[in-house]
């Protein structure tokens, strides 16, 4: 049986639109079955997408991106460019669609950091995949420091209770610290800096 986070699906695809809303505006995107969400953006996705610290100069990694929503926000804070990686195909896909009209957006099939070889950004957005593992998790927090500028941070959204908890103080033995951005619906937004 594939997951969200197998590389291919075997259901059909076919997309459905649906909308969110991310702070006061509408967003439309392309989903499918097979993808992490399908049906809505998810509690957690939106948090990060309203409450992700990015400047206007900074380069961003989408990191498992799933439809792309984190991306496509972020894509409006910043004038830089905005990496998107996903290891499912079908979610690659649908966040290209989901994200054509931008320039400043590249999309691509990637295990994790895989495809990114030396690349390097300021800021890495993460809702991690729980259902994958703790492990997988824990090590997508701890490779990001290979690919964090010297000042980058890390932002990571999970349920608090439910391996948050676990993952903000993986981040703190990781970079050293660990903030809280936001605490809201059970869900936090933790955010470490890399300090090279």
């Amino acid at each position: 049986m594939s997951h969200y986070y197998s590389q291919k699906q075997d259901s059909a695809f076919a997309p459905v639109k649906i909308q969110a809303l991310i702070g006061k505006k509408e967003y439309h995107f392309f989903s499918a079955s097979g993808v992490f969400s399908k049906s809505k953006i998810d509690y957690g996705t939106k948090l990060l997408a309203e409450h992700m610290q990015i400047g206007k100069d900074d380069t961003v990694l989408d990191l498992g991106c799933g439809i792309g929503i984190l991306g496509r926000a972020a894509a409006e804070k910043t004038k830089n460019q905005v990496i998107m990686v996903d290891v499912n195909e079908r979610a690659v896909h649908l966040a290209r669609m989901n994200t054509k009209a931008l320039e400043n957006v590249e999309v691509l099939e990637s295990d994790t950091y895989s495809a990114l070889k030396n690349m390097k950004f300021h800021v890495i957005l993460l809702n991690p995949p729980q259902t994958a593992g703790k492990k997988v998790c824990f090590q997508m927090i701890a490779d990001a420091k290979h690919h964090l500028e010297n000042g980058g941070n890390i932002q990571v959204v999970a349920r608090h209770n439910k391996g948050g908890e676990t993952l903000s103080k993986h981040m703190r033995e990781v970079f050293g610290n660990m903030e809280t951005l936001v605490k809201q619906g059970g869900y936090r937004v933790y955010k470490s800096i890399f300090n090279g």
